[in-house]
């Protein structure tokens, strides 16, 4: 129980580490919309952040074997979230209300709201790996249940303030993120 009690509080952390960054961002752009030219001032510099250009390269599609959910790859393992974040995850965006399913045999030790995550599922497979799911519109199953691999555990949402309905999925090992594409493998 110690580790899930770490790996809580680590997630915990993340959150309210993310949380604030957003909030410093938003006052940060609240502050340089709100600021008036004194008079013969010359304006602000625009900000030198190049403009975001819609990719036409099409997004990777995932699913089937051993993926908890099937849809466009958003964020790799490293690659950067929506919200500018580096991911320790994958990002998967699909249909709300999609199945999401575990990935391995194990058993729910967290099945709630977190702040930040949204409704969040994480199973124990032993061995110091633990998985993670969350962003999810319900949640199928308790902490104690059992579950095999392929079990639908939750279903995907856009809860803890995601803007669009997508999976966020973790693999940890001894409480800290590791790479995913070992146990998943492209559709």
């Amino acid at each position: 129980m110690k580790s899930l009690e770490r790996l809580l509080a680590n997630l915990r952390a993340a959150a309210a580490k993310a949380e604030a960054e957003r909030r410093a961002a938003a006052a940060r752009e609240h502050q340089a919309q709100n600021a008036k030219p004194q008079t013969g001032a010359r304006p602000p510099t625009p900000s030198k952040v190049p403009p975001r250009v819609a990719s036409t390269a099409p997004l990777l599609k995932v699913g089937g074997l051993g993926w908890p959910a099937s849809g466009d790859l958003l964020a790799r393992y490293g690659g950067r979230l929506p919200d500018g974040r580096t991911s320790s995850g994958v990002l998967i965006g699909a249909p709300a209300g999609s199945a999401v399913t575990a990935v391995a045999d194990g058993t729910v030790v967290f099945s709630e709201w977190m702040t930040g995550y949204g409704l969040i599922l994480i199973i124990d497979h032993g061995n110091g790996y633990m998985s993670l799911y969350a962003h999810n519109d319900t949640l199928l199953r308790d902490a104690g249940d059992r579950v095999r691999r392929g079990d639908a555990v939750a279903k995907v949402g856009s809860s803890g303030g995601h803007g669009r309905p997508a999976l966020y999925f973790e693999l940890r090992r001894n409480g800290q993120p590791v790479d995913p594409s070992t146990w998943l493998q492209r559709r």
